[in-house]
């Protein structure tokens, strides 16, 4: 997969979350509060357990962490109706390939709801059983197999994240890169348009936007 341009200019600051204390708080952090999207930077950081240092945090807080972008991103992406069998059906987060999270995203997302939908966290390990699902984390494992991941969803409204290198490039919906104890994702907007996806501009404006590869291009 062809890695993702490096996010070092000036402009990516606004992308920075730094992890200290007991919550979220950057520069970047800062200047976008006192911007329109406060409201929105203020739902994707609910972190009452971040740790004190990146660099030393436990996989478990890692993934804390990034559960609790998974729950914010959809509260920012629109499904259509067709996606769901019923006005009862939850919202199906999925993991494919070897768990990362581990308790860590049954906690956070533990009673929530999703456009009034109840939350499923479901563990899946073919590729198959990708359909049954609205948003699905791709393990590091699983990446490798994105190009037939995207392939067995076409026609299908799922949300594909994942945090290899090169993710989004390579077909992947939301991509989380991490640059020097700051965690960013990227966002693909054709790989939602191929989807059905309706991305809200505010949270493209938090994200690097990247688009598909040569090469990569699905129809």
């Amino acid at each position: 997969m062809k890695e993702p341009q490096a996010l070092n200019s000036g402009s990516d600051k606004r992308f920075r979350f730094r992890l200290r204390g007991r919550k979220c708080r950057s520069r970047a952090a800062r200047y976008v509060w006192r911007q329109p999207y406060a409201l929105i930077l203020a739902m994707l950081l609910p972190f009452a357990s971040a740790p004190l240092d990146w660099a030393q945090a436990e996989p478990s807080g890692e993934y804390q962490l990034k559960a609790a972008f998974l729950f914010n991103f959809a509260k920012f992406i629109d499904w259509p109706t067709t996606s769901f069998p019923n006005p009862q059906s939850p919202f199906v987060v999925c993991i494919l390939g070897p768990d990362p999270f581990g308790h860590a995203i049954d906690e956070v997302l533990k009673g929530k709801t999703i456009a009034d939908r109840p939350v499923a966290i479901v563990r899946i390990k073919t590729i198959a059983q990708v359909r049954q699902c609205h948003m699905v984390f791709i393990s590091q494992s699983e990446s490798f197999h994105l190009a037939d991941i995207v392939q067995a969803l076409h026609g299908s409204s799922v949300l594909l994240v994942g945090e290899a290198d090169g993710f989004a490039e390579a077909g992947g919906t939301i991509q989380f890169a991490l640059e020097n104890n700051h965690v960013r994702f990227l966002i693909n907007p054709d790989a939602a348009a191929r989807a059905g996806l309706k991305v809200s501009s505010k949270l493209l404006s938090l994200a690097r936007v990247v688009h598909d590869s040569p090469g990569n291009a699905r129809s």
